[in-house]
């Protein structure tokens, strides 16, 4: 088996074990966050009903206008407020943090920080 193959069934292992704890209702929806080695992508989901509340990513117009290169610390911090500010705008202030198998550092957590940083809890 290739590397890149065993690591994405070992994140997928990850994710189905958080994904059994975290559920997000309908006061607590659920922030999943992704992220490749280009872009990085973040949703508000409401798993009662299946819908994706909010969403933003680096191909976004609006976060992508102001950004050189949207696969580092900084594009990850630019999604985390925007989407923080989309949330709000939307009256969702607390929410489920799951970060999908990924590890909490570097791009996540900054992500994590700038939302919590532009007023979402979680």
């Amino acid at each position: 088996m290739s590397v890149a193959k065993v690591r994405r069934e070992s994140r997928q292992k990850r994710q189905t074990r958080v994904r059994r704890k975290i559920q997000g209702s309908s006061e607590r929806p659920r922030l999943s966050v992704f992220r490749s080695s280009k872009h990085i992508y973040a949703q508000i989901i409401e798993d009662v009903s299946g819908q994706t509340l909010v969403s933003v990513s680096t191909l976004s117009k609006e976060v992508n206008a102001g950004l050189k290169y949207s696969g580092n610390v900084e594009a990850a911090k630019v999604v985390g407020k925007a989407l923080a500010e989309k949330a709000l705008a939307k009256d969702i202030k607390q929410v489920v943090f799951d970060r999908n198998g990924f590890l909490y550092h570097g791009r996540v957590k900054a992500l994590a920080e700038a939302a919590r940083e532009a007023g979402l809890s979680f």
